[in-house]
């Protein structure tokens, strides 16, 4: 039972992530492959003020969403210098310098990275496997609604105007570096959930958690569902963390499955599974 109830877990802070990249790659249209870098800073911040400062998850948690959307503005700012391929390659570069200084900076555990996370607790009662999934569901959901919201308010307008022509966006009276920095705001914040919910779970973190792969995985993961929907990102993560239970002899070659995976969806399947002009998506609701 415990073993499923982790997967769910992991499952719903995969949902979370996917949701948070979506925002920034889906509806902004803004490449980024540095998407851990946030997760990683979001668990960061969770686990040492918990660890230092001696509080509760539920004090960290905000303190972490804060933090990372914070973070998330700064390392936004290159994107309005820069875009697509070479916006890429920044995002890239973020990954490794942020993965480096949890890695190097002994402030941060160094090597040996941030142990002893408080598991989160209620009063005196430490919450048990069970109620810790629930909680991460409840989360799950709130990222969905919160993710949805934006992108029928006038924040996805604005954001899926950027996305479509950043010029005639411009020309029409979209502030394009607003909104571009705001996209970053909101997926970091997210990002940020994500990784204090992490941290709090494994109760041991280290830098290597945050690396380059994870955020191919989670780019891998609202692709292959379909970028720049709701529905999308939870098939996508949910797809790619049940597989490799699945398929756990082929663990030592994940990131080529994921690669290909990656190539082939985007040569054939740019829409994805169920994105909005998908093949799929148009026959189920089509007979719906």
């Amino acid at each position: 039972m415990n073993y499923y109830l982790t997967i769910l877990i992991y499952m719903g802070i995969n949902s979370i992530l996917a949701l948070s990249l979506n925002i920034i790659v889906g509806y902004a249209g803004q490449i980024s492959l540095g998407h851990a870098a946030f997760y990683g800073v979001g668990a960061y911040t969770s686990a040492l003020i918990a660890t230092k400062l001696g509080v509760s998850f539920w004090v960290a948690l905000p303190a972490a969403i804060v933090m990372t959307a914070f973070i998330g503005a700064i390392l936004g700012l290159p994107s309005l210098r820069v875009s697509e391929d070479f916006l890429a390659i920044t995002t890239i570069g973020i990954n490794f310098v942020v993965q480096a200084t949890f890695k190097y900076v002994k402030f941060f555990g160094g090597a040996l990275g941030v142990s002893g996370i408080p598991f989160p607790s209620i009063g005196h009662h430490n919450l048990s496997l069970a109620e810790f999934a629930l909680m991460t569901t409840i989360f799950t959901v709130l990222a969905a609604i919160i993710t949805y919201w934006v992108s029928v308010s006038w924040i996805g307008l604005g954001l899926k105007a950027v996305r479509e022509d950043e010029l005639a966006a411009s020309s029409s009276g979209v502030n394009v570096y607003k909104f571009k920095v705001l996209a970053f705001i909101i997926g970091s914040a997210l990002a940020g959930l994500a990784g204090s919910l992490y941290a709090h779970f494994m109760m041991f973190i280290t830098a290597d958690d945050f690396s380059f792969p994870l955020s191919i995985t989670i780019l891998s993961m609202i692709v292959i569902g379909g970028i720049g929907t709701v529905r999308g990102a939870f098939l996508g993560a949910i797809l790619l963390t049940i597989l490799p239970e699945l398929f756990r002899p082929l663990a030592d070659y994940r990131m080529l499955v994921y690669a290909i995976l990656l190539i082939l969806f985007m040569r054939f399947l740019p829409e994805g599974l169920i994105g909005d002009e998908s093949i799929l998506w148009k026959k189920l609701t089509r007979k719906a």
